[in-house]
């Protein structure tokens, strides 16, 4: 044991190899998911008979609570809820208040798609939810049939947006993935929805996350290219990163009416200021959204490792962390189509 992991308290944030502190866990829940976007469970691989976890091998609340606490202990203070998708996953407000109660958590944040969001909102609310982000590709009615899969209703996951606003869920945030050649021509009808409205729309570049969505590049729709669309339209002025590490960029438009971001893994790299780590369903953790392996912590808790032992092993993963994928991609010295695990598993 070396001199540092005895004393992890003075290490807090802990950091990676290359000086990048432990700040966020993301947590994923539930490995099902009631759409089948394409890019991410298509139909013709999540069919109905496709064998998803069985529920004694997702990690137990009782379990999640502990790991993150451990988190919590070596620097970690913002915990993100996903999925699959995560309000599948019964009395998961259960969760959410046992974690807005451990001191050090200043945030707690929660991705959907947004179509049980009207029913969950207020109790999420209740039970310590700070923030919500919902994923919406398009406000198209065809185009939101076809990218989620024919699952789910639009006029639904737009009432739990409404929902969350009255359940005053702060800084709401919408998602829209943008591939090219399946809803890169409305953009500004999406745009124009959320305008005058307290809701942050965000676009994110259609990414290589795992390997079932076939990705090719020329299917990516840079950011600047939405930012310099939008702008035509309606002029815009960049602003400011809320916080150091900020991973989207910031817009306003001139007229007051309205924020964008923009999360340009793709173009623009921010692999250097990553600080998130994520655990999956079943009880792995993963250093980096295109991880390959992750680190099984469920022996460690049927072994009966103390916390003090929990934060070494954690402490161990992190510190030998060099994930950078999204920088070596984009710099051609790393292999587009290695395999990944998939987002839906880990969440994104």
């Amino acid at each position: 044991m070396t001199k540092n992991q005895q004393n992890l308290s003075y290490l807090k944030p802990i950091k990676d190899s290359l000086g990048r502190p432990l700040k966020d866990l993301r947590i994923s829940v539930m490995d099902r998911c009631n759409f089948r976007c394409t890019y991410c469970m298509p139909e013709e691989k999540y069919h109905s008979k496709f064998k998803f976890l069985p529920s004694k091998q997702r990690l137990p609340f009782e379990h999640i609570l502990r790991i993150a606490k451990n988190f919590v202990s070596l620097g970690v203070d913002k915990i993100r809820i996903t999925g699959g998708e995560p309000l599948l996953r019964v009395n998961l407000a259960d969760l959410i208040g046992d974690l807005s109660r451990v001191d050090g958590i200043r945030d707690i944040a929660l991705t959907t798609n947004g179509v049980l969001l009207a029913k969950y909102a207020s109790e999420l609310k209740a039970a310590g939810l700070n923030r919500v982000t919902v994923s919406l590709d398009s406000i198209d009615p065809n185009e939101f049939k076809t990218m989620t899969g024919g699952r789910g209703s639009l006029d639904r996951v737009l009432a739990g947006i409404e929902e969350a606003q009255v359940a005053r869920l702060n800084n709401i945030k919408v998602n829209a993935v943008i591939k090219r050649g399946s809803n890169d021509q409305k953009i500004l009808e999406l745009v124009e929805h959320f305008r005058s409205t307290p809701i942050v729309l965000r676009f994110i570049e259609y990414m290589d996350v795992g390997n079932i969505n076939h990705w090719k590049k020329s299917e990516t729709v840079p950011s600047r290219e939405i930012v310099k669309l939008v702008g035509a339209k309606w002029p815009l002025e960049g602003v400011e990163p809320n916080y150091e590490g900020e991973v989207a960029s910031r817009y306003r438009f001139k007229d007051g009416k309205g924020e964008l971001g923009f999360i340009s893994s793709v173009t623009k790299p921010f692999c250097g200021s990553c600080s998130r780590a994520r655990l999956s369903s079943d009880g792995k953790l993963y250093n980096c959204l295109f991880a390959s392996t992750g680190k099984d912590v469920k022996p460690w808790l049927a072994e009966g490792l103390t916390d003090h032992e929990i934060q070494q092993r954690i402490y161990s993963i992190w510190s030998e962390r060099a994930d950078r994928y999204s920088e070596l991609r984009s710099l051609n010295l790393t292999e587009v189509g290695k395999q990944k695990v998939e987002m839906y598993y880990i969440g994104g």
